[in-house]
C-alpha cells in the first residue's frame, strides 16, 4: 500500500519549511510566484492527493490548459452585506482589488443588501438567484444563525470576519480578518511605557470576531502589564444603536477619567474624542486615543489619529485567492486567515 504524502514530506524533499509549502498548497498568504509553482509542480509529481483534479501540472495537459473561467451558467460573484459601504469602509480599496483578481474568470460581480426583516427571518435577499451564483463574499453579516443560514447553500462561501465565534461551532466556510491581537498589544504596551496606567476599551467586543479579538488582546494586555484592577471599570463595551449618545453618557460616568483610550476602530475613536472635547477633556493633552482601520479620515482627523492600518489590497489578493479556489474544489478543507496590520503613531497620542 503506497504511503500518503505529506506537506512535510513536500517540504523535506525542496528543503522549505512546512509553513510555506501549506501556503502554497492553501492558496494562502503570499509567496514569489516561482516559488509557489515550484511547490505545486514537486506536490504533483510526488502524488500529493488535493492535485489529482490538476491537469495543469501534468506535461500534455499544461500547454492545451484554458484557464479557468466559471461556466457560462454560473458568472455571478454576490457581494451580501448588512450595510452600505461608503468609501470610508476598508471594504472600498479591497474589493477594486478583489475584482482585479477575479476578472479573468469572466464573471459580473453583483451587491445585494441584506434587509433587516431578510436578517430577521433568515432570508436571502430577493434580488440574489443563486442558481446563477458560483460564489459568495461576505461583509458585515455578524448575525450567526444568518451566516450558518448560508453555510447550508451549497455555494462557495467567503467571509471577510464573522459573528463573533468564541464557544460557538465553526462555520462552514472560508474566513478572512486582518491581524486583530499583535498591533493592539503594541499600542498598549506604547501607552504603558509612556505613563499611561488607566487604559480603556471603547466599543462593542460581541460586534464581530474582530471586535472582539481586538478586546482581547487589550485585555491580554493589560493583566501581561498587571494592570487588572482597573480592568473591569475601564472596559466600555456598548450595544447601544445611538452610540456617540451612548459613549459621551458612559464617559460622563466614569469616577476616575482613564488615561488613555484603545477603540474598537477609527468611528468609536473619532465619536470618542468629541464626547471627551464636550467634557472638556483634550486629546492628547489630557486623554490618548488609539483607533483601528486607519481609514481615509484618520489622517486629517483633528487631531490626526493613531490607529492601526488594514492593508487592503493584500486583503483583496487574499479574498480573491480563497474564493476562486474555492470555487475550483469544494472540497478543500474550510481556511481561516489573517492578513497583517501595522500600528500607525500620530498625534492623538502625542506623537
Amino acid at each position: 500500500m503506497a504511503t500518503k504524502v505529506t506537506i512535510q514530506d513536500i517540504a523535506n524533499e525542496l528543503q522549505l519549511s512546512r509553513n510555506t509549502v501549506s501556503k502554497a498548497i492553501n492558496n494562502t498568504g503570499v509567496l514569489a510566484d516561482a516559488t509557489r509553482e515550484k511547490i505545486l509542480r514537486k506536490a504533483a509529481e510526488m502524488g500529493y492527493k488535493q492535485f489529482a483534479y490538476l491537469p495543469l501540472f501534468q506535461e500534455d495537459a499544461a500547454k492545451a490548459a484554458e484557464p479557468f473561467i466559471l461556466p457560462s451558467d454560473k458568472r455571478e460573484i454576490a457581494m451580501l452585506t448588512t450595510q452600505f459601504l461608503n468609501s470610508s469602509h476598508f471594504s472600498s480599496m479591497m474589493l477594486d482589488r478583489f475584482q482585479a483578481e477575479i476578472d479573468h474568470l469572466h464573471s459580473c460581480m453583483t451587491i445585494h443588501r441584506i434587509s433587516p426583516i431578510e436578517l430577521k427571518e433568515k432570508k436571502l435577499p430577493s434580488s440574489l438567484n443563486t442558481e446563477r451564483t458560483a460564489g459568495i463574499i461576505c461583509f458585515e453579516v455578524f448575525d450567526y444563525d444568518y451566516a450558518q443560514m448560508l453555510c447550508d447553500l451549497d455555494v462557495p462561501l467567503l467571509f471577510v470576519d464573522t459573528p463573533v465565534m468564541d464557544m460557538r461551532p465553526p462555520l462552514k466556510a472560508d474566513r478572512l480578518y486582518m491581524e486583530n491581537r499583535i498591533e493592539i498589544q503594541n499600542a498598549v504596551a506604547h501607552m504603558v511605557q509612556r505613563g499611561k496606567k488607566r487604559i480603556s476599551f471603547a466599543g462593542d467586543k460581541n460586534h464581530c470576531q474582530s471586535f472582539f479579538e481586538r478586546y482581547m488582546a487589550y485585555k491580554d494586555a493589560m493583566e501581561h502589564f498587571g494592570l487588572t484592577e482597573g480592568l473591569s471599570t475601564c472596559a466600555m463595551p456598548s450595544g447601544q444603536q445611538n452610540y456617540p449618545a451612548s459613549l459621551y453618557e458612559t464617559i460622563r460616568r466614569f469616577k476616575t477619567m482613564p488615561d488613555a483610550f484603545v477603540c474598537a476602530n477609527d468611528f468609536v475613536a473619532m465619536d470618542l474624542v468629541k464626547a471627551l472635547n464636550e467634557l472638556g477633556y483634550s486629546v492628547p493633552d489630557d486623554i490618548w486615543v488609539c483607533g483601528f482601520d486607519d481609514s481615509q479620515e484618520a489622517s486629517y482627523f483633528v487631531p490626526r489619529l493613531t490607529s492601526i492600518h488594514i492593508h487592503e489590497q493584500i486583503m483583496g489578493y487574499t479574498a480573491a485567492n480563497l474564493l476562486m479556489t474555492r470555487i475550483e474544489e469544494p472540497s478543500l478543507n474550510y481556511r481561516t486567515v489573517y492578513t497583517e496590520t501595522n500600528l500607525i503613531l500620530r498625534e492623538s497620542t502625542g506623537d
